[in-house]
């Protein structure tokens, strides 16, 4: 389908132009502000040809384009009736602030995604402890266990200063009095004092005894009202005196504040939540994993699991297991089958192969492209899906499977969470799911696709490659080679699946590395051109003199700061060498609006290479060798 094309049946399938209250772009997707996002056919939209994904986000519905973009912003601005300069407005921000339940969800996601390396790091080695031990391997009382219980303890007895920086950052706030807070409340001192069982006041205000090591919500209720009181006090303090005002007051004002009321309320509602469902598991039977497993696929679609990882979190940490870890392991396992299923069914080439290699993506636990890219499209997939996530569930259930630790992917790398006392039913549960889900759908049937055989194109490649601009990316028929991909910024090396955000995470986009920065320089990373630069200055895009075709994405949703913060040095069209200076962002000022500033560094034409190849760096600088795109 040719822009003109798409961008009208994408205008048509949002709902149309009374639908829209604002469109924007940035490096990758459209993103509209829609007045209703379900008049808009996110199914249809999905089966559009130039549409890589669609996914609501904050209340924003994104539609997916890749390096295209530009192109279909301008002919959708083009087809509409009323002046861009009274709806549309690249990079603009966003009228709407989205509802209080998506504002929620992205709130949960925002804190607890950055913190899960050091939760899933610890409670790997809280889980390979525990092996020695039940294997005989190291006895409970020599200093190495000591040492590696302490290294597997210490993020969640201290997950309340974890959890304060996070969601401070999250906020806008100022992180280290957040981190402060969080001390307070675990001051030895305090915690000593708090279970004395002795009458303790502050102010004569009764103090009510309360344990908040690795305690959830007192934590992020105390960092939330202090956002407020931060701000407050800051907008009212002489510059000259912020330092010392600003902290003091914050300080004196909410840790008090926690002590007498916020810390027991949150307490009594973590406890509660958590006891909750380990109530429902251990005393209904195989219902809970029932209507869990056969619900957990809906929830993830909306994002409101998203509202049940402090659960899980608090649940490890407070009882040592969690129930609902396996569940949605099982989930997955049902979405992976029933892509199976379909791959073993159609006649369709090219959804055998699609539906094949989604389905071993998810069963190592990234199920969105099997979710959205077959299943969700086909429908009845999707139903067999549930049912296979539901009849697991119930298995799990039945048989109380628990998982021990927070580690890896809800899928077969996820395997150690659940290895203990349960593991083998949870096996069994987790075979039952995915089989469950791939008969059901062979079963049921689907709609199967016609093979569509297109004509071959003829393009010129070098030609492309040379005359590139903002608005289009480049076409190309060159012969591939493999090519070194050297760094572009100084920094951690990071995989995809830490970034949070799908269209990069799931590798929608392509695939590549993320680094989360050091310093606010962007250079080339290769020899080649620069096709394309958001007007925001968020997103880079180049093609190497070979034909690689690479995004350098500075920040996740960064497009709203709408150039602010970002210096970029080089045009659309400007060839460039490796190390040459592409931008300059201010990381501290962009962290500080509270936003992440990890970055992917991605080839985008990656289906015309075989594979990439990590260099082996943890942290990289300018100009070192990244990773490799074999040819």
């Amino acid at each position: 389908m040719d822009k003109k094309a798409l961008s009208k049946e994408i205008l048509k399938l949002v709902g149309g132009e009374e639908n829209i209250d604002q469109v924007t772009h940035c490096m990758t997707r459209l993103r509209f502000n829609l007045n209703d996002n379900d008049r808009a056919d996110k199914a249809a939209l999905q089966k559009t040809d130039g549409v890589m994904g669609v996914m609501i986000n904050g209340g924003q519905f994104q539609v997916i384009i890749g390096n295209d973009v530009p192109v279909v912003y301008n002919e959708l601005v083009g087809n509409m009736k009323v002046s861009p300069d009274q709806k549309v407005s690249s990079g603009a921000v966003e009228k709407k602030q989205g509802n209080p339940l998506s504002k929620l969800f992205d709130f949960i996601s925002g804190i607890f995604t950055p913190i899960l390396p050091a939760i899933t790091g610890a409670g790997m080695i809280k889980g390979i402890v525990a092996l020695l031990v039940a294997m005989g391997w190291m006895g409970t009382s020599n200093s190495t266990y000591v040492i590696l219980s302490a290294i597997g303890d210490g993020a969640f007895y201290f997950l309340p200063i974890v959890l304060a920086v996070s969601a401070a950052r999250k906020l806008g706030s100022n992180m280290y009095i957040a981190a402060a807070i969080g001390a307070a409340i675990l001051h030895p001192t305090i915690t000593t004092l708090l279970a004395s069982g002795e009458k303790v006041t502050f102010a004569s205000l009764p103090v009510v005894a309360a344990t908040y090591s690795s305690s959830v919500i007192p934590i992020v209720i105390a960092v939330w009202l202090a956002s407020y009181v931060e701000k407050a006090v800051d907008k009212v303090t002489h510059a000259s005196l912020k330092l010392i005002i600003v902290p003091t007051v914050t300080l004196l004002v909410i840790v008090p504040l926690t002590l007498v009321a916020v810390g027991p309320l949150g307490v009594i509602i973590g406890n509660g939540l958590t006891g909750g469902i380990s109530w429902l598991f251990e005393n209904t039977g195989l219902f809970a994993g029932l209507l869990l497993g056969g619900t957990m696929s809906l929830l993830i679609i909306t994002g409101m699991h998203y509202a049940l990882i402090p659960i899980m979190i608090a649940s490890i940490a407070q009882l040592g297991y969690d129930y609902m870890i396996p569940i949605m392991m099982v989930a997955n396992f049902a979405q992976a089958g029933s892509a199976l299923g379909v791959s073993l069914r159609t006649k369709n080439s090219k959804l055998k192969s699609l539906s094949m290699s989604t389905s071993i993506t998810a069963f190592m636990g990234i199920t969105e492209p099997a979710m959205y890219g077959v299943n969700m499209r086909l429908k009845k997939p999707f139903i067999a899906a549930l049912v296979g996530g539901a009849v697991g569930g119930a298995f799990l259930s039945l048989f109380k499977v628990k998982a021990y630790v927070i580690g890896g992917l809800a899928g077969l790398s996820g395997i150690p969470m659940v290895l203990g006392a349960t593991f083998v039913y949870s096996v069994i549960g987790f075979l039952i799911g995915s089989a469950v889900a791939a008969i059901v759908t062979y079963i049921l049937g689907f709609e199967d696709e016609a093979e569509v055989k297109a004509e071959p194109v003829a393009v010129s490649g070098s030609a492309a490659a040379a005359s590139v601009s903002a608005a289009s990316a480049p076409a190309s028929e060159l012969v591939r080679v493999s090519e070194e991909i050297f760094s572009p910024i100084t920094g951690e090396v990071k995989p995809l699946s830490e970034v949070n955000d799908p269209a990069f995470s799931e590798e929608i986009m392509g695939k590549g590395f993320a680094i989360q920065p050091s310093a606010g320089r962007v250079v080339s990373p290769i020899n080649g051109t620069v096709f394309s630069l958001s007007k925001s200055g968020h997103a880079i895009g180049l093609v190497s003199d070979n034909g690689a075709e690479m995004l350098i994405h500075i920040g996740i949703d960064t497009v709203k700061l709408k150039g602010l913060h970002f210096s970029p040095k080089v045009a659309a069209g400007t060839k460039v060498a490796i190390g040459d200076l592409l931008m300059e962002f201010d990381l501290a000022e962009i962290e500080k609006a509270g936003f992440s500033t990890i970055t992917p560094v991605i080839i985008t034409n990656i289906q015309e290479y075989d594979s990439i190849e990590s260099a082996g760096r943890s942290s990289v600088r300018e100009k070192e060798l990244l990773y490799t795109v074999r040819a």
